[in-house]
């Protein structure tokens, strides 16, 4: 059976109109339909916040959880079932704020999961606080002097060994598909950070501030492999924003280092009630 966008229609999105989320979940539809991947063989988790809604709005399997918690459930559901398109969803703050300590963890592990922040800088579920990726002069109602130093998140993600680095951006939609499906087909651990407007608590970060500055990196030249160069691309911010993949290598997965997933799926393995006994007899 051919799959059809209609086939991953979800609820109704309640996001604010004009939301770059909109634009996100457009371009993940349609990387999961040319991927020709079934509703039953995608697991989507997500924390809590705006990006946190994403999963509602897909037909497939979900998980929403909690603030910054959205990797564990992943990589266990991955490690159970490696034959699953596992896909984890958070935001700039979910992420990178509540989730720092897993989101770097998950990237040294490289557990076969894709990894997509919605990096709208700004905590906007919670009406407009400054979040780690603010810029440092944002002014909110928590920092009226501006934001503190910004942090970096695609250069955290190459010092943590991420497998898979890169960058994408809604207002180029056929751009961010095909990073959507290079980061899945990516086997280990794919981060892409997607620089998203929030039209309704961001006014610096706008659809117009982002497109008089985003370029291609495939565009220029870069070579994916250096990871000296990815660095460097990594600190261009401001004046120029480059999109596209920073960084890939291949390395084994974490799922590899499990033994028993090498007679299959966990899922589909035989129980063995008296091995269970045995482990049990240990604590009596």
């Amino acid at each position: 059976m051919v799959v059809k966008l209609e086939d991953y229609a979800g609820e109704v999105p309640a996001w604010c109109p004009g939301c770059g989320n909109f634009g996100i979940l457009a371009a993940m539809k349609r990387a999961l339909v040319e991927m020709d991947l079934k509703p039953h063989q995608v697991l989507i988790t997500s924390g809590i916040g705006q990006a946190g809604k994403f999963p509602h709005y897909l037909k497939c399997n979900t998980l929403n959880g909690l603030h910054g918690r959205a990797l564990p459930p992943a990589i266990a559901a991955k490690i159970v079932n490696p034959e699953l398109t596992v896909i984890t969803v958070g935001g700039d703050g979910d992420g990178y704020g509540e989730g720092g300590n897993h989101w770097m963890h998950a990237a040294r592990r490289n557990p076969d999961i894709t990894y997509l922040v919605h990096d709208n800088q700004v905590y906007a579920l919670t009406k407009g606080q400054a979040s780690p990726t603010s810029d440092p002069d944002f002014v909110t109602k928590v920092t009226p002097h501006g934001a503190a130093f910004r942090l970096n998140p695609l250069a955290v993600a190459i010092a943590a060994e991420a497998s898979f680095v890169a960058r994408g951006y809604p207002g180029d939609q056929d751009h961010l598909v095909e990073l959507i499906k290079a980061g899945i087909r990516h086997k280990g651990f794919a981060f892409i950070d997607i620089q998203q407007p929030c039209v309704s608590f961001n006014h610096k970060n706008t659809w117009m501030w982002d497109k008089e500055r985003v370029y291609k990196l495939d565009h220029n030249g870069h070579d994916p492999k250096d990871k000296y160069a990815a660095f460097k691309k990594a600190q261009e911010w401001g004046d120029k924003i480059p999109i596209g993949v920073f960084y890939q290598v291949e390395r084994p997965t974490f799922e590899e280092y499990f033994p028993a997933l090498k007679k299959g799926p966990l899922v589909k393995q035989p129980i063995e009630p008296a091995r269970v006994g045995k482990l049990l007899d240990q604590f009596i």
